[in-house]
């Protein structure tokens, strides 16, 4: 998948609500192994609707993917997406910004 802009502003955008940042921490802390939903209402105390949107949130930012897992819904953060977008918050660090470039770095 190819990222713009707009990904990685959505993705980051994804991240700056409490309640999916926990989510997303929890899923981190998991690993490629993943948690179902059960799992995820257990340890943050949301109701499932709300999980179920917030999820759904994160993974249409490209965070998270899920998977059926029998007749549960695993989630696992999809890491390699998460490396890309931290690359791209830190590429160009300590390029310098010069008068001539300002307009360019906004």
């Amino acid at each position: 998948m190819k990222h713009t802009l707009e990904s990685y502003a959505s993705a980051l955008s994804a991240l700056g609500h409490d309640a999916r940042l926990c989510i997303f921490r929890l899923l981190v802390r998991a690993g490629d192994d993943g948690l179902i939903v059960g799992e995820l209402i257990a340890a943050t105390g949301l109701p499932a609707s709300t999980l179920a949107h917030h999820l759904k949130t994160l993974v249409s930012a490209g965070l998270i993917v899920q998977e059926r897992d029998g007749r549960e819904v695993r989630s696992r953060v999809d890491f390699d997406a998460v490396r890309q977008t931290i690359g791209f918050l830190t590429s160009e660090c300590c390029t310098g910004v010069t008068l001539e470039n300002r307009e360019e770095a906004i």
